[in-house]
């Protein structure tokens, strides 16, 4: 069958002083870092012994292979998950996404890990029809969010509403705000960040604004608050962006040197501790009024992390793809980030609070 790998493998003469991932790369016509998980999973033998990527080969080896080259196709399954259903009608629903939900199947070593929890599985168990345009395995999936970004999605339910509404994508006329933390004062209170992204030639999960042909990418931002506290000083902001780039708004303020709080791959620390020369000085969080009168005042903790990015898609507004009426929905900072806000600035979460209600 196209695609899965011999039982056994004879090492032609020439091909001896060949690293033995190259060499099955090359044979098998698959992609190395598949060969080397494989190798990592003990399922390359040679002469019957699992083998390192690094051998080097010799004439007339045996290489045996216990797994098929290829990965079984992933299949969007249903799954009973819940979901926030900001809106929902005949042609569209708009979810409000938990952060730590991906929304389509990704890479991964098992089919749980690439093929379960994902938005798309949700989709498919709460609705009878979702859009085919996007293909089997993004069924109803017009645009993303990242995997640790929350907030406001739209899905389409037929394929003339995704057509639809991807045009509106298209021509920039779907206006969409973000609630970001992030770390230091910004220089501005407002400004525009038009840099284009590209993706990261070493590091390959990341994207970057210093390399020249990268995909056009705008961000509007405006700072909300300038936060002083134990913990160091940030900024939180609002972000409308333009276009809808990978991470954009994440690479964009880690090109400032403002990385999104908890977003460790531009930047952002694990852990935020208490700054030493504001120990002593630093105000409390919280207060509580005992019956007496005392004051029972609660201290900040030593260390404190988020393990999500602070990045929340708070509004979405767009034409429906019907009737072409306006559709404008928000969607509360949830309840993890709003607690980290009350804890390096109980009046940020508090206005945060109302102006989100």
């Amino acid at each position: 069958m196209p695609g899965l790998l011999p039982t056994h493998i004879a090492v032609p003469t020439d091909h001896s002083g060949q690293r033995l991932d190259q060499f099955l790369t090359r044979h098998l016509n698959v992609s190395r870092a598949r060969v080397q998980e494989l190798i990592r999973e003990g399922k390359v033998l040679l002469d019957d012994v699992p083998a390192k990527a690094s051998l080097k080969l010799r004439g007339g080896d045996q290489i045996s292979i216990l797994a098929p080259a290829a990965r079984p196709p992933l299949r969007a399954i249903a799954e009973e998950i819940p979901l926030d259903i900001v809106y929902e009608d005949d042609d569209l629903a708009v979810i409000n996404k938990p952060a730590g939900m991906m929304v389509h199947a990704g890479a991964g070593a098992t089919e749980g890990a690439r093929n379960r929890g994902t938005l798309v599985n949700a989709l498919l168990h709460h609705f009878a029809s979702l859009s085919a345009v996007g293909g089997e395995m993004r069924p109803g999936i017009v645009h993303r969010l990242d995997k640790e970004t929350s907030g406001l999605i739209v899905v389409a339910k037929n394929d003339q509403a995704h057509r639809t509404l991807a045009a509106q994508f298209a021509r920039r006329e779907v206006k969409k705000t973000y609630i970001a933390l992030v770390h230091g004062w910004v220089q501005k209170d407002q400004g525009t960040i038009a840099a284009s992204i590209s993706r990261d030639r070493v590091r390959r999960t990341r994207m970057t604004t210093r390399l020249s042909g990268g995909r056009e990418a705008v961000s509007h931002y405006q700072a909300v608050r300038r936060i002083d506290s134990a913990y160091g000083k940030f900024t939180l902001i609002e972000v409308k962006i333009d276009t809808g780039r990978t991470h954009q708004i994440r690479v964009h303020m880690a090109s400032l040197g403002h990385p999104v709080v908890g977003d460790r791959l531009y930047g952002a620390t694990a852990e935020l501790r208490r700054i030493p020369r504001l120990a002593k000085t630093a105000r409390p969080f919280g207060s509580a009024q005992g019956r007496r009168g005392e004051t029972t005042v609660h201290t900040c903790p030593e260390a404190i992390s988020l393990p999500r990015n602070f990045l929340h898609a708070a509004q979405l507004e767009l034409d429906h793809p019907r009737t072409g009426r306006k559709i404008a929905l928000e969607a509360p900072l949830p309840v993890e980030l709003r607690a980290f806000l009350g804890t390096v600035d109980g009046d940020a979460a508090a206005n945060a609070s109302k102006s989100r209600d």
